[in-house]
């Protein structure tokens, strides 16, 4: 059982022939694996399912209030939990992780050398050019964040010094001279479409820097496919 969207993207592809419970969110359109969710049962997580269900073991992200938590460790259910990971080293710890309480040892480390000869395949793309990212909301991200892992993962240097998730600051990118912009979330066209990340003077003064418009489906939880949105960023260096 997969308790949010994130945790079906690790049950699916470690665990394709189990009979799995995803989250209702399986196949939303930022979800990587989408199409292998379909033919799965798609649930609401809550204390009802689990305890008519009666899962082995359950996987979450974020999902799953203390109620529910609770419930599954009086029970004595498997639970495990992916990580809020910031770099490569911490998402391939999540999928050992997954992987050995879905008896899935295999298919793990096959997943972990497929990212890295992603990773290895992409390196020094950007050639240390500073880089900054952008959403269409309107924030980017410093060091100590996954975003961060994935530019440098790239070869870009993060035109952004403070650590953490901040909003980009439009004053600061009129102002200051034009870095390579790396795109998040702009394909959702219905989302955050008066955000600041689509303003039009914003649009205007970056339009010939935009190096990668990256999926939301591979920045939308710490996994393998982080790797998939390095190799993007890399093709549109080049």
């Amino acid at each position: 059982m997969a308790l949010d969207q994130c945790a079906d993207q690790y049950v699916l592809a470690l665990a394709p022939d189990a009979q799995l419970l995803l989250s209702h969110r399986a196949d939303d359109a930022d979800s990587f694996l989408r199409n292998a969710a379909k033919g799965h049962r798609m649930v609401r997580p809550s204390l009802e399912t689990a305890v008519a269900e009666r899962p082995d073991v359950v996987v979450r992200y974020w999902g799953g209030d203390a109620r529910l938590l609770r419930r599954l460790e009086r029970d004595g259910v498997t639970v495990v939990t992916i990580e809020d990971s910031r770099d490569f080293n911490g998402i391939r710890e999540n999928i050992r992780q997954v992987s050995q309480a879905l008896k899935a040892e295999g298919r793990g480390a096959e997943m972990i050398r497929t990212m890295d000869a992603k990773l290895s395949s992409s390196a020094g793309s950007g050639q240390g050019r500073k880089a900054a990212y952008l959403t269409a909301s309107g924030f980017s991200a410093g060091p100590d964040t996954l975003i961060d892992s994935i530019l440098r993962a790239a070869g870009f240097r993060n035109a952004m010094s403070q650590p953490g998730y901040q909003p980009f600051g439009l004053e600061r990118a009129l102002l200051q001279p034009p870095f390579a912009i790396v795109r998040g979330f702009f394909e959702q066209v219905f989302a955050d479409w008066r955000g600041t990340g689509r303003h039009p003077a914003l649009n205007r003064l970056h339009k010939e820097d935009v190096v990668a418009d990256l999926p939301a489906s591979t920045l939308t939880c710490p996994a393998w496919f982080a790797a998939d949105a390095v190799v993007t960023l890399a093709e549109g260096s080049q």
